[in-house]
């Protein structure tokens, strides 16, 4: 299998081709050309590695393989950041793409799945998409520096504890003296439906938000509320995909349900990027999370417009 997933990331990385914005035929080629990678990298996640935990710890290495190979290939130096669980070796992963100024903006998605799922939309989709952001921007220039994370232990029973991997990496991010402006959390992003009734929130947020889980979601807690602003800015200018943002406090339940936690934690503003998990995906934390449940059109889209935050964010006026 080593074998199998270095020759796909390879191939991967070959297709990928820097995003602009055309109009037309042109914009609607490129989404579909995005789409294909995007589905790649889920069915490589989701279904010939599987399952992605302590449990099947073979496969979560193999995992992180997978996402060192196409770092890699894009011409990055890749940084595992180690520490121990459960008597086993973890680690989270790290590239950079160095700006003129110490400042970062970090991307960030969790690559384990949680007990009983492959995982495809929980968080295959954040994993694609960030591999796919990083190969966009590994050219790029930029004021602030621009990092990309993929942190292990997110979900049960390591979240919210000292085990999981976001904790890790934001306390030794800390003790480093890293000054980390932005951190945008790519979670659960690639489900969506056009039906009335297809959303659901918890209260009271249904009563100001639409019923149709046609849209992507901007979530930060009141601190993070002018990163936010920024964020969807730049977004909406960037892809015709809807957009709902909220900020709001971190009690609500599914608020802080993933690693911006860790950062909202230390002080750092944070976004949660989200097609809402639960409040939408009927095969959240499942055995039925496969590839074929992934909107990779939409996802397509959702990378265009974080393409923009991204480097906008980058750029600070």
């Amino acid at each position: 299998m080593a074998l199998t997933v270095a020759v796909l990331a390879l191939i991967i990385v070959t297709m990928t081709q820097a995003i602009n914005h055309p109009s037309g035929a042109a914009q609607a080629e490129g989404i579909a050309r995005l789409a294909v990678r995007l589905r790649a990298h889920v069915e490589m996640l989701a279904d010939s590695i599987g399952e992605r935990n302590l449990v099947h710890f073979s496969a979560l290495t193999e995992a992180a393989d997978y996402i060192e190979q196409i770092w890699r290939n894009q011409g990055y130096v890749v940084t595992r950041h180690e520490h121990e669980t459960g008597n086993r070796k973890v680690a989270n992963l790290e590239i950079t793409r160095q700006g003129q100024s110490p400042e970062i903006v970090l991307v960030g998605a969790h690559y384990d799945s949680v007990f009983g799922s492959p995982g495809a939309n929980d968080n295959g989709s954040g994993v694609a998409a960030m591999l796919e952001l990083s190969g966009y921007l590994a050219k790029a220039q930029s004021q602030r520096t621009i990092r990309f994370v993929t942190f292990v232990n997110e979900e049960p029973p390591f979240f919210k504890t000292e085990a999981m991997g976001s904790r890790q990496y934001v306390k030794m991010a800390r003790a480093r003296g890293d000054i980390i402006r932005a951190m945008l959390c790519l979670e659960t992003i690639g489900y969506y439906r056009d039906e009335p009734n297809s959303q659901h929130y918890p209260p009271p947020l249904g009563l100001f938000y639409p019923d149709t889980g046609n849209f992507i979601g901007f979530v930060s807690n009141l601190r993070s509320r002018a990163l936010l602003g920024q964020v969807v800015a730049a977004f909406r200018a960037a892809s015709d995909l809807p957009a709902e943002r909220v900020a709001t406090f971190g009690w609500i339940p599914g608020v802080d349900w993933s690693d911006h936690w860790s950062f909202w934690r230390e002080g750092i503003p944070a976004v949660m990027i989200t097609d809402t998990a639960l409040y939408r995906y009927p095969y959240y934390h499942t055995a039925e999370d496969k590839p074929d449940k992934v909107d990779y059109r939409r996802l397509a889209q959702v990378v265009q417009g974080l393409t923009a935050v991204v480097r906008a964010l980058a750029q600070p006026q």
